[in-house]
């Protein structure tokens, strides 16, 4: 690392790295703006791949484009319809069917049994990029249905086309929202961190530039290896670099300001820096991406697609802020960190300060500190009962009401509740009648609905309507009394799909990558740390005091969205996303503190050099938890549930381990297992420094200049 680092910053070299980086920017620039354009946000994008419903998903295509979104559109009169309300209803009808966009028949208009709402059935084919454009469409049928429309008479736009729009416009400038959030969230730490007007800039055109190039990156592998993106994944791929790429640099920055106030040439003081805090810094970005690319694993097509784009985000930000902005920073000189200038020979404020106090107090009971922390952690993790991880219903997914929420809700009441989210069948067309039959007698399906099989190429299509909300418990079991009564079927190779089925696949899907995932990133984290430490006793109680921070996390996240947000639950990928970036991210400081522990140590002992590894990077690594809490905060910006769930929940694991487990819990498990935490390595074995009378001596009286090399 010693040759790598002075090579990177050598006195001519530096300009070769910032040259490399412009004309990488320069090249790829225009090709992450086309990562959008590549996004893939079809239903198929986000299922279970093996899934009953995304199989009939595919065969069904034969019979109904996959591009097809139906819009249901709905009129209500509370005083009931009069004639000229359905004269006009039916024009409108008739209006939709010559749309260019139409794929099929208007269905309609039907009207409710009880005279007060009628709803017609328009089947767009928006093309593979219909996400994308449903917004519009919606916004079209909207305008055409509330043109000339009689008095006492609204109009509302739902089913899966509306959901569909309503989702868009969720998303919509979600790279530009949290662009913009992040970057400000960034300044503002980096201001309050190094109190500097000018430093802040260079660690943020670093993370733009990691960004773009990772944007770049991600997009050539959609294009030329099928790799999956959706909105979900593009948008966590900006908060993710941003937070991880800002930590990166203040880790490293903060150990060359250290180094300037032992160097006189920066040079040589930045290529100790890299030299002390690389492999610290190595082993945090390897510890994200592989366990980033543990997802992998996932049968979810959107969990298994984040994988490899979080991946190459934290890769890219680690190449980049140990390349390009150690060039930045050699090549402006120490005035960057005006007005707080490092100059040879500074006390070094990090040995007397707020750490360094809190090392001294946690010293004189460590086993009584970590045996209360760990407590008080452990009754945190009780709120996890009110988790509720599940299958968000339609309305339950937003953080404000919805015009295709209002729709649904306004069917619901005037037709039966599956409306507009059939149950669908597919069959071999030979036994398509039996099939038939079984799916009508099945509880929970309206058997007047099911319709006459449609035949094509030896393979039978029907559908059904439920009796229940379709994202409902009810519904869930009706489908599966379904799947259990045409899977019966001889010979049938009957597969059930449609709305409910989906929503159904995905709840078990994700159920079964939690269990699935969890204990193969547990065991990456594991392996990375006992390398990197070259101990096992160590790892294994890093890795628990950060599960315990975990549950802790979940825990009083539960609460609050329940008690406070008023959130009817959480999603059924909340758990594992959360648990992937809080073990992958929580772990880095821990990291970051062990190493330098463990570089304490051998030069003045465990239990003093765990005293000084705290009060050391205490300052910077409390730096990095405020960074990487903000950037995952700004996902609240969005109108999502999920989005607003997760950001929460990693921003506040983040603070916890970065201000109470890592400092404390690991600080006091440090003092009170003493050096047999290095077990097995010789560390274990060496003798500690003699301890004179009284308490620890502060930090900055076993200071002494790093060796270099």
């Amino acid at each position: 690392m010693s040759k790598v680092a002075g090579w990177i910053t050598h006195r001519y070299m530096k300009f070769v790295v910032i040259a490399f980086w412009l004309v990488v920017v320069a090249l790829l620039g225009p090709l992450a703006g086309k990562l959008t354009g590549a996004q893939d946000n079809d239903a198929a994008s986000w299922l279970p791949a093996a899934a009953e419903s995304t199989q009939v998903i595919e065969v069904a295509s034969s019979f109904v484009s996959s591009n097809t979104i139906p819009a249901v559109i709905v009129y209500e009169n509370p005083d009931g319809l009069t004639p000229d309300d359905l004269t006009a209803i039916a024009a409108d009808a008739q209006e939709f069917g010559t749309l260019d966009t139409l794929d099929g028949k208007v269905v309609g208009p039907i009207p409710s049994e009880d005279g007060q709402a009628a709803q017609i059935i328009v089947p767009l084919d928006l093309g593979k990029d219909g996400w994308d454009l449903a917004a519009d469409a919606v916004d079209d049928l909207r305008a055409t249905a509330e043109e000339g429309l009689p008095s006492g008479v609204t109009v509302y736009v739902t089913g899966p086309a509306g959901q569909a729009a309503d989702s868009s416009k969720a998303f919509e400038g979600i790279d530009g929202t949290l662009l913009y959030a992040a970057a400000g969230v960034v300044v503002v730490i980096l201001l309050l961190t190094y109190r500097s007007p000018v430093l802040w800039l260079l660690p943020l055109i670093s993370a733009g530039v990691a960004l773009t190039v990772a944007q770049a990156v991600i997009y050539l592998l959609a294009d030329n290896f099928d790799l999956t993106v959706n909105a979900q994944s593009a948008g966590i791929l900006t908060v993710l670099v941003f937070g991880a790429g800002t930590d990166y640099a203040l880790l490293l920055t903060a150990r060359y300001r250290e180094e300037l106030r032992k160097h006189t040439n920066r040079h040589e003081a930045m290529a100790v820096a890299l030299h002390r805090a690389g492999p610290a810094i190595i082993a945090s970005g390897a510890t994200v991406a592989l366990g980033m690319l543990v997802l992998l694993f996932a049968t979810m097509n959107s969990t298994a697609g984040l994988g490899p784009v979080a991946a190459v985000g934290v890769i890219v930000a680690l190449l980049v802020m140990l390349t390009l902005l150690p060039a930045l920073l050699v090549l402006v000189g120490r005035w960057i960190f005006w007005p707080r200038t490092p100059h040879v020979g500074d006390h070094e404020p990090t040995e007397d300060g707020f750490w360094a106090r809190i090392g001294g107090r946690i010293s004189h009971h460590p086993r009584r500190t970590w045996i209360g922390t760990a407590a008080l952690l452990a009754v945190a993790t009780i709120g996890v009962v009110q988790l509720n991880p599940t299958s968000l219903t339609t309305e339950q997914q937003f953080t404000t009401e919805q015009p295709s929420v209002v729709g649904e809700q306004v069917l619901a009441e005037h037709f039966p509740a599956g409306a507009g989210s059939p149950v669908v069948i597919i069959a071999n067309a030979e036994q398509a009648d039996a099939v038939r039959t079984v799916f009508a007698g099945v509880e929970g399906i309206d058997p007047a609905s099911v319709t006459e099989p449609v035949v094509k190429d030896g393979t039978a299509y029907m559908e059904g309507t439920l009796t229940s909300e379709p994202d409902s418990d009810e519904a869930f079991d009706t489908v599966d009394r379904v799947r259990d009564a045409v899977h019966a079927v001889p010979d049938a190779d009957a597969l059930v799909g449609g709305t409910t089925a989906v929503t159904l696949d995905v709840e078990r899907a994700s159920t079964r990558d939690t269990i699935v995932i969890i204990p193969i990133i547990l065991l990456v984290v594991f392996l990375i740390l006992a390398v990197l430490l070259r101990a096992i006793l160590a790892p294994v109680v890093l890795i628990g005091t950060v599960v315990l921070s975990f549950g802790a996390a979940m825990g009083i996240s539960a609460l609050v969205f329940r008690n406070v947000f008023d959130y009817a639950g959480v999603d059924t990928g909340f758990p594992l996303f959360v648990f992937v970036f809080l073990v992958a991210l929580g772990i880095d400081y821990n990291i970051f503190l062990m190493t330098r522990v463990r570089e304490e140590a051998l030069r003045i002992g465990h239990r003093r050099g765990s005293l000084v590894g705290l009060a050391a990077t205490g300052g910077v690594i409390t730096s990095a938890g405020l960074v990487l809490a903000g950037t995952f905060a700004v996902l609240g910006t969005l109108p999502l549930v999920s989005f607003a769930e997760i950001g929460f929940a990693v921003a506040f694991g983040v603070l916890l381990d970065t201000l109470i487990v890592r400092s404390v819990l690991v600080t006091a498990l440090n003092l009170d297992i003493g050096k047999r935490m290095w077990w097995p390595s010789a560390l274990a074995r060496q003798p500690e420094p003699a301890a004179g009378p009284g308490p620890d001596p502060d930090p900055a009286e076993l200071r002494e200049p790093a060796p270099v090399g």
